[in-house]
């Protein structure tokens, strides 16, 4: 062999070692890629998922001035930082001591005054709500609403401290009917209430509310009513909400009634529901963050959310949720200040821990000797317990993500203010908004923004790449072919601009030609192919069919959409009464958006017909030409060898771009985003938008707080579109493997 051609020879085998190993790293680097942008936005998601976590803090018994028999109310504050916490003790005689977290060690003292003019010595009992503030009935019947606070300071040196404060919010004397069973105060900018039972079945309801007339003076009103409640017999729990306006009771016969008073302060609303026809004792009530849902405690150790829906023409009180049960009877429920979240303890002093959206148990604690008092802080993070030795112990805990679960992801929801069940996606409100995580409204809006543009667009891709493939000319094929994947190198920011600020106009004005036209292009094709019968015995007519038919259909298709234009305006009026979309929602219930199923069907359509057309006609074209001759040779019609010959043979290539492009259509963004309305509803009418999951990331992401749940959620989402994506596309393969199989011997 000459020396030159070893030299080649031996030149060419290195770069093929080069360009191999080039290759194979370079598919190793995709690889590794794709695993790591799994692994990271898994990574990101899971933790949706974690249970709450929770960390003794400190233990060790109350100081010896404090007796554990005459606490009747605990709390914590853990400031952020370096600085202390402390927690904050309720005696009966009144007095609020600071303890600080750690040797419990006192910090200060403060004594709470009862009513002016009251001959009260210690309190009788105690109401809590709304965090740290507290209802506080003594022993003469008269009432005081006290709130603890927490302010930072900071001293010489820059550190740290903490300055806690008492505020007597309001105070009611001692009714003339004595010391009543239960009482509570709530203090708003609508007044101050203070409800008090005594007994005999009395309640009795005082309100006062402070006005400013027009001068800018303060008017002051108070009214007090009874109502006659003998026939709940004995009342076990009573709780209200913030303002006042709306009260519960429950009693030992299984019984919840709603009180709910106007302005006036007169009864507007009184319903009396047998929420447990076993009878069982309500022991335990409050209201849940919202003050919408009220959480109930019973006998039998069962906790569930009751709230008002719609039952036939009026609201009614109705069990929503049943949370982890207690082994005992629950004593006392603890809203959250911060989440849909409530704490419960019951007889036997374990604590539960559960978030009433998710109904996820969040939390079980039971320390060595049961538990008789306990306390959280606002922020949720903190828990203070007394056991019935008189041993304090503190925890930190924390449950970043309580409101999410299976079940809230993928499941019904009966959520606040609705009648039923339902899945939804809403993630903004006012601060004791509830929020709604439903993906299932954006899986059904991606596959339903998908399934309508397929629709329009596999249709004419394959109908075009079969027509380019083998019955137009060359001269005419290497035309249209690099002009229709052009299109596929158009923005799609540019395709959603167009599609939702020129296109979604013009189809809302024009939708009736655009049904009509389903009617009138298929009728006036069907009725020039019949007179194209006659006109094709002549010969330049039938020269029209060797490859140049669209010459003469392309103007038959645009007289049947003139024809479909010219009567729409009659068919609107004569049918819809002059306005399909009014005849639309009046007649069927359906609301016609003008961004809507029809223009992604145009718009995401235009972006996968190439796709799909580049594809598909490569597969035509490749099949063997010798195949296609044997088959004409055989007598069998262009159609025949078609149907029979082509499209098997193609069919792998076929359905490969068929899947890619519907790949293609689910992870869409711009065009669904612009062009959809983002509106995450259930419906399969074409009239109606959607929110898809690519679509839901790029509007949300800005306002996602790093780290918090609509985040996580957020990338759930991405994980939900890798794996549907990975899902189709390894789908598309084992099909077209199959295929090549089956076909691949003709």
């Amino acid at each position: 062999m000459p020396l030159t051609v070893q030299k080649t020879t031996a030149r060419v085998k290195r770069h093929d070692r080069v360009a191999r190993w080039v290759i194979t790293l370079g598919g190793l680097v995709v690889i590794a890629s794709v695993i790591a942008i799994l692994v990271l936005i898994v990574g990101v998601a899971v933790p949706l998922f974690r249970s709450a976590t929770i960390h003794e803090l400190a233990r060790g018994p109350l100081p010896p001035a404090l007796k554990s028999a005459d606490v009747l109310a605990i709390g914590i504050d853990l400031p952020a930082g370096n600085a202390a916490g402390a927690v904050h003790v309720l005696a009966r005689d009144g007095a609020m001591s600071f303890l600080a977290v750690g040797d419990w060690s006192p910090l200060l003292r403060r004594e709470i005054e009862p009513p002016a003019g009251s001959t009260a010595r210690q309190v009788r009992a105690v109401e809590r709500h709304n965090g740290w503030r507290y209802t506080l009935t003594w022993d003469d019947g008269s009432l005081s609403l006290v709130e603890v606070t927490s302010n930072a300071e900071f001293d010489a040196a820059g550190r740290r401290t903490t300055r806690w404060d008492l505020h007597t919010l309001a105070e009611s004397a001692g009714e003339g009917d004595g010391v009543p069973e239960l009482a509570l105060m709530r203090h708003g900018p609508e007044g101050t209430i203070a409800v008090r039972l005594f007994a005999g079945g009395l309640l009795a309801v005082s309100r006062v509310v402070v006005t400013e007339n027009l001068l800018g003076d303060q008017e002051t009103s108070t009214s007090t009513q009874t109502i006659d409640v003998h026939d709940l017999d004995r009342i076990t729990a009573m709780t209200a909400d913030s303002t006042g306006r709306t009260l519960y009771i429950g009693n030992d016969a299984g019984c919840l009634a709603r009180w709910v008073f106007d302005e006036e302060g007169a009864v507007q609303t009184r319903e009396i529901v047998r929420a447990f026809p076993d009878r069982r004792a309500v022991t335990a009530l409050a209201m849940v963050l919202g003050d919408i849902s009220l959480a109930v405690g019973d006998d039998r150790g069962e906790l569930t959310t009751w709230f008002t829906v719609r039952v036939g023409e009026k609201r009614a009180l109705t069990r929503i949720h049943a949370l982890a049960a207690h082994a005992s009877v629950v004593r006392e429920i603890v809203a959250s200040t911060r989440n849909k979240s409530v704490w419960s303890l019951g007889e036997l002093g374990t604590l539960h821990w559960d978030h009433m959206t998710s109904e996820r148990n969040l939390l079980q604690l039971s320390g060595a000797q049961p538990l008789v008092q306990f306390g959280c802080a606002p922020q949720g993070h903190a828990l203070v317990a007394l056991d019935v030795t008189g041993q304090l112990t503190a925890w930190g805990c924390q449950a970043a993500h309580p409101e999410a679960s299976w079940r809230t992801l993928f499941g019904r929801v009966h959520y606040e203010g609705y009648d039923e069940p339902a899945f939804t996606w809403q993630t903004t409100g006012g601060d004791d908004f509830e929020p709604k995580y439903s993906l299932v409204p954006l899986l059904f809006g991606t596959l339903k923004g998908t399934c309508y543009a397929m629709f329009f667009a596999v249709p004419l891709a394959l109908f075009s790449a079969v027509y380019t493939a083998h019955f137009t000319t060359p001269a005419f094929k290497r035309t249209v072919k690099p002009v229709v994947e052009i299109m596929a190198a158009i923005p799609s920011v540019v395709i959603g601009f167009l599609v939702a600020l020129w296109l979604a106009p013009l189809l809302e004005r024009w939708i009736i030609a655009v049904f009509l036209s389903l009617l009138t292009m298929p009728a006036v094709f069907l009725a020039f192919m019949g007179i194209w019968q006659l006109l094709r015995r002549w010969d330049a007519c039938r020269r029209v069919e060797n490859g140049y038919e669209f010459l003469v259909l392309v103007p038959v298709l645009l007289v049947g959409a003139a024809l479909a234009a010219a009567w729409a305006g009659w068919v609107e009026s004569a049918v819809f009464d002059g306005s399909f979309s009014q005849w639309l929602y009046q007649n069927l219930g359906v609301r016609m958006d003008q961004r809507n199923a029809l223009i992604i069907a145009f718009g995401l359509g235009f972006a996968v017909i190439p796709i799909v057309f580049s594809i598909a006609e490569d597969a035509l074209s490749a099949v063997p030409h010798s195949l296609t001759a044997a088959s004409m040779a055989v007598g069998a019609s262009r159609w025949q060898t078609l149907w029979r010959i082509i499209l098997p043979s193609a069919s792998p290539g076929i359905f490969a771009g068929v899947m890619i492009g519907f790949g293609r259509a689910v992870g869409e963004t711009m065009i669904v985003l612009m062009a959809t309305g983002n509106t995450p509803l259930i419906d399969l009418s074409p009239f109606n938008g959607m929110r898809t999951l690519s679509a839901n990331i790029a509007v949300e992401m800005p306002e996602a707080p790093v780290g918090g749940t609509l985040y996580r959620v957020l990338f759930l989402c991405a994980v939900i579109l890798f794996i549907l994506t990975f899902a189709l596309n390894t789908t598309a393969e084992v099909v077209r493997q199959r295929l090549r199989k089956r076909f691949g011997r003709l």
